[in-house]
């Protein structure tokens, strides 16, 4: 707003600037004129340039405010603009308004209308973390093709899942899905709950993700952290720590109050990923979701994100969408997407069984030394889930 506002100072000065000159050359060239032809007495220069001078302040003072009606205006057009927008379908306010609406009439229509409203999601869900997808379909507007195609499959809890496949395939649009960020046709059930019938704000609150590009806002440390002041400071001072950023927080000044730049440019790209990891942690949901955390960061953090990540997620249900086949090779299973359908599911050592499959083919690519340690990763991996060597 600040920027906006200096902008708006920065160019209305400009323009007063610019009438400030023409009305001087203006007045200029009429004094002149005058002075120069003959036939004029003083007194007639003087009415002329008396009169010029008023005319000139009332043309400026014309266009100063025809410019700053504009200006109003235009936030006028942005602000109804604004409340034109549909809201999406399951937010909690809305649902609360259309009851209300709706109470006033006794049909069955609006009793049937009332079951589909949105309600809140039970107490302490998620508690296990299971996922279920079935048949869904997922578009990003009514005109589009569908970017999910008949999705089926059973996440169940505490697995470790990576999602995989090739450019276009659908797997960051899976993370849409759960999310409910685009219409979704079918039903994504978590811990047995339609996440299509209860309320958004509660649906997203209790889900955890840690994105490729970490988003920070602007304020202080402590509400990106805690943004709605729900945890003790001892908490956050205890995540800051499990992510290594205790020390470099304590130095400052001002703490846990540090100030945040927009977007969080006065901290490192790793810096950033790790106050999004300690975010989750102080959030502690049942599913976490993961869109390649560790792309954009150094080893050092790399390792600690995924060590993190292992122990403090141990019993949550992690869903990893990777583009680097290293950070999910030791994961309970992974799913591999093609066109926005399901192409395999199962263990990674089991799916580079099959010579011919998508998952072996993404391995292959990746040279034959690093195909050999991929599968040795895998096949480690499969023992210590199995109990048995094989």
């Amino acid at each position: 707003h600040s920027s906006a506002w200096y902008m708006f100072i920065v160019t209305s000065t400009a323009f007063g600037f610019s009438l400030d000159v023409f009305c001087f050359i203006f007045t200029m060239i009429v004094t002149f004129s005058l002075l120069l032809l003959q036939g004029y007495s003083g007194s007639q220069v003087g009415l002329a340039i008396t009169t010029v001078m008023s005319m000139t302040g009332m043309i400026q003072w014309g266009m100063r405010q025809s410019a700053e009606v504009a200006n109003q205006m235009m936030s006028v057009e942005r602000v109804l603009e604004y409340t034109l927008l549909p809201p999406e379908d399951n937010l909690c306010d809305r649902g609360l308004i259309t009851k209300k609406k709706m109470k006033s009439k006794l049909t069955k229509s609006v009793d049937s209308e009332l079951d589909r409203l949105p309600v809140p999601a039970p107490k302490n869900w998620p508690s296990e973390g299971t996922i279920r997808f079935r048949y869904v379909y997922m578009r990003y507007s009514d005109d589009d093709p569908p970017v999910l195609k008949g999705l089926d499959l059973v996440i169940k809890s505490r697995e470790k899942v990576g999602i995989v496949g090739r450019t276009g395939a659908g797997k960051s649009s899976l993370i849409s899905a759960l999310f409910r960020l685009a219409r979704v046709e079918g039903v994504i059930e978590i811990d047995g709950v339609d996440t299509g019938s209860i309320c958004l704000e509660d649906l997203r609150k209790n889900i955890s993700i840690i994105p490729q590009d970490p988003v920070l806002f602007s304020g202080t440390l402590r509400k990106n952290l805690d943004p709605f002041n729900e945890f003790s400071d001892d908490a956050l001072w205890a995540v800051l720590d499990e992510v290594e950023l205790k020390d470099v927080v304590a130095t400052g000044i001002h703490g846990l109050e540090s100030r945040v730049f927009d977007r969080g440019t006065n901290y490192s790209a790793g810096q950033r990923q790790l106050v999004c990891l300690a975010r989750a942690i102080l959030r502690n949901n049942k599913v976490l979701m993961l869109d390649e955390a560790t792309a954009n960061v150094d080893p050092h953090t790399d390792a600690l994100i995924q060590r993190t990540i292992r122990t403090k997620f141990a019993e949550c249900t992690v869903l990893t969408v990777a583009h680097r086949l290293n950070t999910i090779m030791d994961s309970d299973k992974v799913l591999v997407m093609d066109a926005g359908r399901l192409a395999e599911y199962d263990h990674p050592y089991l799916l580079l069984q099959n010579e011919r499959g998508q998952f072996t083919s993404l391995v292959r690519e990746t040279g034959r030394a690093m195909h050999e340690q991929l599968f040795k990763v895998a096949k480690k991996a499969y023992e210590e889930l199995h109990g048995e060597r094989l």
